[in-house]
């Protein structure tokens, strides 16, 4: 069992630590969780069960210990801000794991980069990419030959359609859905709950059924 450290807390963090969790106890045994890097508890303190091992900025001291990260460090408004901070603990491929919970259904063929986690009861067609450190969470569902591009989060039961391709860093809300061949641009969000059926700019937030541009993220 490879032991895996999650950058993050309560919240994505969390969810999947328990996924993890629940994939061991089906017999999955491929990761076990050791505890998190947080910048805001204290080093020592639990989160749901776990310790808080560390800073974040240490994340390439325990990578030479040979840990194994998931990044849950996503945040809509400031997702750039929150990349930036990944990026500059200079983890590289190797250091990511790739988590696929054992109820999710995945084509044989699609292609999975590193750091990317697929949650339970997730479907994901034929040909579809997923880039890396991409969350897809619980029940969501990416249509075939859908490209999202990296630190993309698709939050739980979202519908994205087929030929999708989203940029860096994009949100789509709890139960929003994607018509199929839209492009989505980097850093761009989709409301909860929202139906599209347009393209996305970068850094845009739309909203609504069907949706509409609400603001720029800022």
């Amino acid at each position: 069992m490879e032991k895996i450290i999650i950058l993050g807390g309560i919240g994505n963090g969390t969810v999947i630590a328990q996924a993890i969790v629940d994939a061991n106890n089906r017999g999955s045994n491929e990761y076990e969780i050791v505890g998190y890097l947080n910048d805001r508890e204290e080093v020592g303190s639990s989160i749901e069960g776990f310790p808080v091992l560390g800073k974040i900025k240490e994340a390439s001291n325990f990578a030479k210990q040979g840990y194994k990260f998931i990044n849950t460090l996503y945040r809509i408004d400031g997702q750039q801000e929150r990349l930036d901070l990944f990026q500059s603990l200079e983890l590289v491929d190797s250091d990511l794991a790739i988590f696929v919970h054992p109820t999710a259904f995945v084509a044989p063929n699609v292609e999975i980069e590193p750091g990317a986690v697929i949650m339970p009861y997730v479907m994901i067609s034929a040909g579809a990419m997923i880039g890396k450190g991409t969350l897809i969470m619980v029940g969501a569902s990416i249509g075939h030959n859908t490209k999202l591009g990296p630190y993309n989060h698709i939050a739980a039961q979202a519908v994205v359609g087929a030929y999708i391709e989203t940029g860096i860093g994009v949100h789509i809300g709890l139960n929003a859905t994607v018509r199929e061949n839209l492009v989505i641009g980097d850093h761009a969000t989709l409301g909860m709950g929202a139906v599209l059926t347009k393209n996305i700019n970068q850094k845009e937030i739309w909203i609504g059924n069907p949706a509409i541009f609400l603001r720029n993220v800022k």
